[in-house]
């Protein structure tokens, strides 16, 4: 599904299997777009009226998924992929609403830099990770208690680990291990910041800020096997960056990564250390199950939504899938 900005309309194109092409319009000033993006963006932050935030949700769903719904419904669709335009990148479509629910509880939701299918999913019998965090304040950056806690639990459910965690992550050490043997996943829970300007784009080490031109010449040492998963938790695009979408798009394509998690904003440490858990229980049991990274994300969120703490939107809605969707 592919939403476009157009400068009296927005357009979205859907592609349905062995299906020609839908194509539907709402005609609106770009200006009004814009601003109800915006708004919705803005909506997102603990604080803000739920009851305008929803209604600002209904209205992007009414636009985008809301013509499509029989379609849809018509040929047992669960996975919508999104190729997005614009401002419409920053905005977590888990968290259109239909009036009832929000798009998340209904499908698996991925992003797609083109309407490109992958033909392998990930197996979990080759699950062997490479975990990277900080949980120290660093380089003028808050502490982050609870990625102690994520590499901890998420280390117990995988049988082929290696972890630098604080002093142990810098980049000569990062280097050196993906420099050793091929990793399916890398796990990065650590701080950093994506951009439409790459000098802006960068993820922290104990020591470096580790710009994304190295950091994607850093993965591509590692020729012999593609990343099959690039997970970035803790990282956020940076604020008020209208293009700030390409930054995670770029540095997903640059990486060679088959696909890549990470979140539009940064998010609570502790909500985010339980949805790694979650999301990693998942992935664990994929081979028995059968589930695609996209489902297994979308588990990860309802277990959010489920949970009292943190089943405001702003704790959940931010994780996207990038990529390769299996």
């Amino acid at each position: 599904m592919a939403g476009s900005e157009r400068s009296d309309r927005l357009e979205v194109i859907l592609s349905l299997p062995d299906h020609p092409l839908l194509h539907y319009i709402t005609p609106l000033p770009q200006e009004e777009i814009q601003s109800t993006l915006e708004q919705l963006y803005s909506a997102f932050y603990i604080g803000f009226s739920q009851k305008e935030r929803l209604k600002l949700a209904q209205e992007v769903y009414n636009w985008l998924i809301q013509p499509a719904e029989v379609d849809l419904a018509a040929n047992n669709i669960q996975t919508l992929v999104f190729v997005l335009d614009g401002f419409l990148r920053n905005i977590p479509m888990a968290s259109l609403y239909d009036g009832q629910q929000y798009l998340i509880e209904k499908y698996s939701i991925g992003l797609s830099q083109g309407l490109q299918l992958f033909p392998e999913g990930l197996e979990s019998a080759r699950l062997n990770v490479l975990m990277l965090g900080l949980t120290e304040a660093r380089q003028g950056f808050t502490p982050l208690p609870g990625v102690g806690v994520e590499i901890e639990e998420i280390a117990k459910k995988i049988d082929s680990k290696t972890i630098l965690l604080n002093e142990e992550f810098t980049q000569v050490a990062f280097q050196k291990k993906v420099e050793g043997k091929p990793f399916r996943v890398v796990h990065l829970a650590t701080h950093g910041q994506f951009s439409s300007d790459p000098e802006e784009t960068f993820l922290l080490t104990w020591d470096t800020r580790l710009q994304v031109k190295e950091f994607s010449e850093l993965l591509q040492e590692q020729n012999r096997d593609p990343i099959e998963l690039l997970i970035l938790s803790a990282c956020q695009t940076a604020a008020g960056d209208n293009r700030a979408g390409l930054g995670l798009a770029g540095l997903a394509l640059r990486s060679g990564a088959r696909s890549t998690l990470a979140t539009l904003w940064s998010v609570d440490d502790l909500s985010t250390a339980e949805f790694m858990i979650d999301f990693y229980q998942v992935l664990t049991t994929k081979s028995e199950t059968n589930l695609t990274k996209a489902e297994a994300l979308r588990q990860a969120q309802i277990a959010l939504i489920k949970n009292p703490q943190y089943n405001h939107p702003y704790f959940w809605a931010p994780f996207v899938l990038v990529g390769n969707w299996l």
